[in-house]
């Protein structure tokens, strides 16, 4: 039963399974490589490194490719050792073939060269990179005419496929590998949420961390500059908007170090200080407000500011009319965290521990800054403040001492100021 024609046959079979486990192990460590890594290689000098960087932009081309292979030489073993068996066995032989073939399949050419290209992903996706190329070069008309197919048979069905398109963004690829690296204790929760926070930027609006208007410190055009000079002395803002008539019509923004500066000038020439003050005219020293749109991302109000050299915009709404302010150290704050100086660091929101692992949380705290500091993740689409979001939840203006209920946590109304929540107890359920 030795004769030729089954050691021909055993040996095919054996080529056949080992070309199949090269197949399995080529796709899982061409997609399980780290692209940074191979281009930190590539870097170096290593040409499998380079090619493996160039067959996997194109990741739908190489896994047609190597799954069509990897279907070949599997289908053809099977063949033959169903041929093999039966000529042994006879009808019988069909199921040990079967048996046999899967059993072989599963660990040699599936579960050990997978098993050993996660291990390795990096060197066996650089050390397979040429014989891989080969074969997309060979099977590229199959397998372009496979994705054709495929993508109208999609089309049927109302799916819509993009070629361009990547599996996963290599932004949303960041984010998880550095929340995975926080939960498993690798990365820093402060590294987390500077890298998060730098990444967030792009898809984020001024008017999630602007300061509301409500809260914007403004001078009328017409007081007295005795009295502004007061205003200037006893404000912990360096600069602040002029308005006149109303608040929404800003005229101008003042900057202490201006007026303090032509004052100074003014004192020069030996006036007395009195007659200088009832003599200063502030729109003088004041420059031109700044306007942007609340939809303006933070990325790019960030290159604005760092482009026209300023620190302070007006946001307004399509209407034009006044919403808040913003700053360069608000958009910093989102990625190193609250910056605080002397004159303010009495006045951050309050987010205090108190007994039964309730949080006392001030109603004006952002969620994105709730979240940071708890590490919950409680959702901003639909507010950027806690109270917003229990105003938003709730469907109404609480009243002080109510509780709710909703995305896992307990809410109640600790202190209400007017028709605004002042302080809330927070509680994981």
């Amino acid at each position: 039963m030795l004769d030729t024609a089954f050691l021909i046959t055993a040996g095919a079979i054996l080529a056949l399974l080992v070309m199949s486990a090269f197949f399995s192990g080529s796709e899982t460590a061409l997609t399980a490589a780290s692209r940074g890594k191979l281009r930190s290689q590539a870097d170096k000098g290593s040409r499998g490194a380079e090619r493996a960087l160039q067959i996997t932009e194109d990741s739908e081309r190489l896994i047609g490719s190597v799954l069509l292979g990897n279907n070949l030489v599997n289908i053809l073993a099977t063949s033959l050792a169903t041929a093999l068996f039966t000529r042994l066995y006879g009808e019988s032989g069909v199921a040990l073939a079967t048996l046999m073939m899967t059993l072989l399949v599963l660990i040699f050419a599936e579960v050990l060269p997978k098993t050993y290209a996660i291990t390795n992903a990096e060197t066996a996706a650089a050390g397979v990179s040429g014989p891989i190329s080969l074969v997309i070069t060979i099977f590229s008309p199959v397998v372009t005419f496979v994705r054709a197919l495929v993508r109208s048979i999609l089309g049927l069905f109302g799916v819509q496929t993009d070629p361009d398109q990547n599996v996963l963004g290599m932004r949303e690829e960041i984010a998880g590998a550095i929340s995975l690296g926080h939960s498993e204790g690798i990365v820093q929760k402060e590294d987390r949420d500077r890298i998060l926070g730098a990444l967030d930027l792009s898809d984020r609006v001024v008017e999630e961390i602007m300061l509301h208007r409500s809260q914007i410190e403004m001078i009328d055009a017409a007081t007295p500059p005795e009295q502004v000079l007061n205003i200037l002395l006893k404000s912990r803002h360096t600069r602040l908007p002029i308005y006149r008539d109303e608040p929404e019509n800003v005229v101008g923004i003042l900057h202490t170090k201006h007026m303090l500066r032509a004052m100074n000038d003014r004192a020069k020439t030996g006036q007395p200080f009195v007659e200088t003050l009832k003599s200063f005219n502030l729109m003088d020293v004041a420059r031109d407000p700044y306007f942007v749109p609340e939809t303006t991302t933070l990325d790019d109000q960030m290159r604005q500011f760092l482009k026209r050299r300023t620190h302070f915009a007006l946001v307004v709404d399509e209407y034009g009319a006044l919403q808040g302010l913003i700053t360069l150290e608000d958009i910093l704050e989102e990625i190193v965290g609250e910056i605080t100086d002397e004159f303010d660091a009495s006045d951050l929101p309050v987010i205090e521990k108190t007994d039964g692992g309730r949080f006392l949380v001030d109603g004006a705290t952002t969620i994105r800054d709730l979240n940071r500091a708890t590490d919950w993740s409680l959702p901003d689409d639909e507010a950027n403040t806690i109270a917003g979001l229990v105003i938003h939840e709730a469907q109404l203006i609480p009243s002080q001492g109510q509780t709710y209920a909703f995305h896992g946590f307990q809410f109640e109304i600790a202190e209400m100021d007017g028709n605004r929540i002042a302080k809330l107890k927070i509680r994981p359920l």
